[in-house]
């Protein structure tokens, strides 16, 4: 077998192993029978959530294995192609056979983070709020840079983007934005990219063109549906209404429209401004409220099984999980999984799969690598 067919074949055993681990193989088939048989029993409907619920799951491990299946059986029928062709000397064949192993290879990697997406919130849209963090303009300058990038990696894989909350800065920039992104799975794959971004650049702002060094935080959390329970008592917050800062018209710049709610058990703070009507910004800051309480009782469940929480750390050295240099030289590394890219103009203009692939992946297997930063 030549070598670039193996690589292939090595890189579809272990996207297939991570599937395999990450479903717990056995319990999944077992789990599937016994829904299969839950489907067909006529009371099921009686309880139409419960239902759904079964129905959602039922189909998640379906496909899932289904998947992985037919990748399976795909790739010993392509292995023994490409052997037999080697055997004959027909070298064309054998050249295809290799071009389908690199094909399923990519497809094989894609059902894997499509597998990987069984958080109970994975499916839902989500917010993703951004904060410059110390550094005055530079900083602010790079937190923007951050809402385009991810707005461009929206827009790449067909996700709506709505800006909720943007406060800008005073040179350039924005001292923090909240983006609502919506789309199948927009929370699954965004989830991983919460912590500080560090960007070291020649500042455009400096006339002495020396090298910054800038950090802006990003916090991602799931927008909460009918079938995620989040209770809010009402006297534990405070509304707060203020005059809105950002475009709008007339009315919405002169009149208290913008909303901000504390959660003051947990301090959690929110606000909405994109909206004319006051009754509408409070609706939807009081969405992002739950939806950051869920997000906080997540982390609280991961930070119990990791000892870690990296999304609450400080904005500045030693916390970032990411780091994106454009000078002197070209690159980015996350400094979790140890993926880099050359590009990071790509990577600014949303080319981030690789990324939330690599950060996913290491969530089921809960491997340590050992990556020093970039300077």
């Amino acid at each position: 077998m030549r070598a670039e067919a193996q690589a292939h074949i090595d890189s579809i055993h272990e996207s297939l192993a991570l599937v395999r681990r990450f479903l717990d193989w056995d319990r999944a088939l077992r789990r599937l029978d016994e829904l299969n048989a839950r489907v067909e029993d006529p009371t099921l409907w009686n309880d139409a959530k419960a239902a759904q619920a079964v129905m959602r799951e039922r189909r998640r491990l379906d496909e899932a294995i289904a998947a992985t299946r037919a990748i399976e059986q795909e790739l010993n029928d392509t292995a023994e192609l490409i052997e037999l062709a080697d055997a004959e000397g027909d070298a064309a064949m054998a050249d295809e056979g290799v071009a389908d192993l690199a094909r399923l290879a990519a497809r094989a990697n894609d059902d894997k983070v499509k597998a990987l997406l069984a958080g109970e919130a994975d499916g839902n849209d989500t917010y993703v709020e951004v904060n410059a963090g110390a550094g005055g303009t530079e900083s602010q300058d790079w937190a923007g840079m951050l809402s385009r990038m991810y707005t461009r990696w929206a827009e790449r894989r067909g996700l709506k983007v709505e800006l909720i909350d943007q406060h800008s800065g005073e040179q350039a920039g924005i001292k923090s934005a909240t983006l609502l992104l919506k789309g199948e799975n927009a929370y699954g794959y965004a989830k991983t990219e919460s912590g500080v971004h560090r960007l070291v650049r020649i500042s455009p702002y400096d006339s002495a063109a020396r090298r910054h060094t800038s950090f802006a935080s990003v916090w991602v959390y799931p927008v909460i549906d009918d079938n995620i329970e989040v209770d809010v008592n009402e006297s534990d917050l405070r509304i707060d209404t203020y005059r809105a800062s950002g475009a709008g018209g007339q009315h919405i710049n002169t009149t208290d429209s913008a909303v901000r709610i504390t959660h003051l058990p947990t301090g959690i703070v929110v606000q909405c401004q994109n909206q004319r009507s006051q009754h509408k910004n409070k609706a939807e800051a009081y969405n992002q409220l739950r939806a950051r309480l869920y997000e906080r009782e997540l982390s609280i469940r991961e930070a119990a099984a990791n000892a870690e929480n990296a999304t609450k750390t400080d904005i500045g050295w030693g916390h970032q999980i990411r780091s994106y240099v454009l000078q002197p030289y070209q690159l980015v590394k996350d400094l979790r999984t140890g993926v880099t890219s050359t590009a990071p103009g790509d990577v600014l203009d949303g080319a981030l799969d690789p990324f939330m692939a690599a950060a996913l992946s290491q969530r089921v297997t809960g491997e340590q690598v050992d990556v020093e930063d970039v300077d």
